[in-house]
Parts: C-alpha cells; structure tokens; sequence
C-alpha cells in the first residue's frame, strides 16, 4: 500500500474513533478523506479531529445549511525523483 494511503488510513481511523463515519477514495496524485461532522461535537472532540487532519497535506470542512458540515483532508502521493519525470520530450 503506497505511504499516501497508509497515511490517509490512519487519519481516517483516528476520526473513526472520534465517532465520525469518513470514505476514503484514491484520486489521481492524492488520497482523499471525508467525514461528516455531526452538529453537536464538543471541544475534546474538535480538538483530535484537528490533531488527526493536521497530519494531511491539506484539509477543509465545508459547511451548507443543505448538506450539514463535511470535512475533508487530501495526502499527495509521492512525487517520483528519478527518472522520466518530465514525461516525454522533457529537457533536463
């Protein structure tokens, strides 16, 4: 399992054990995690789902009267430093 899903695996079970249902889904050049985050979360709560997001690369919550709060987190994949990473016709 590539580092960026072990990483993101690991956010996700420490918000798990917070209480909140997260997905986890492999997008191109990132893992993505999400969760949604219940309207009655105390303090202690907030608190270790900010210690576990801080962990990704970035993180977000995204707040709509529709759709209640979905917070998200994003681990980049690792970027490879040798070989053709430039791609085809890439100058070094």
């Amino acid at each position: 399992m590539p580092a960026s899903e072990v990483s993101a695996e690991a956010i996700a079970a420490r918000l798990s054990a917070v209480g909140l249902a997260t997905r986890v889904e492999g997008r191109d050049g990132c893992t993505a995690i999400e969760a949604e985050v219940p309207e009655p979360l105390s303090a202690d709560s907030w608190r270790e789902v900010l210690e576990a997001v801080a962990e990704a690369d970035q993180f977000g919550l995204l707040a709509t009267s529709l759709n209640g709060r979905t917070l998200w987190a994003v681990v980049r994949k690792a970027v490879p430093t040798t070989g053709d990473v430039g791609g085809p016709g890439h100058q070094r």
